[in-house]
């Protein structure tokens, strides 16, 4: 079993910056893709990000894409996503997830975590 937890939330102008990060804990975590989707009011929810075992291979959403980045830590149990020139648009509660696979389908992702606010005001 594989447990996420999800932090770096919360309430920023349009523009600014914010910085989540994922930590993962449980032995059936070794190599795991990790993936962050998000998911809007109303809407489904949404690929946002993922990464490789080794960090080697990364994948963007083209509406992030040049905005955000996402990277693992050096004992590669967290994963953070750092997003700047923050939009309206992406208000949403951004999920971390940890899966087999790179793929920027949620149903490749077997371990999801709680979840964290990001709100962007105008």
């Amino acid at each position: 079993q594989v447990q996420l937890v999800e932090s770096g939330g919360g309430l920023v102008q349009a523009g600014g910056s914010l910085r989540l990060s994922c930590e993962a804990s449980g032995r059936t975590f070794s190599r795991s893709v990790m993936g962050w989707f998000r998911q809007a009011p109303g809407k489904e929810r949404e690929f946002v990000s993922f990464i490789s075992w080794t960090g080697g291979i990364t994948n963007y959403a083209d509406s992030v894409k040049g905005r955000f980045t996402i990277s693992r830590g050096n004992a590669k149990n967290t994963v953070y996503l750092q997003m700047n020139s923050l939009k309206p648009e992406d208000t949403a509660v951004y999920y971390c997830a940890a899966g087999p696979l790179t793929s920027t389908t949620m149903r490749w992702y077997t371990y999801w975590g709680q979840g964290t606010q990001v709100t962007v005001s105008s």
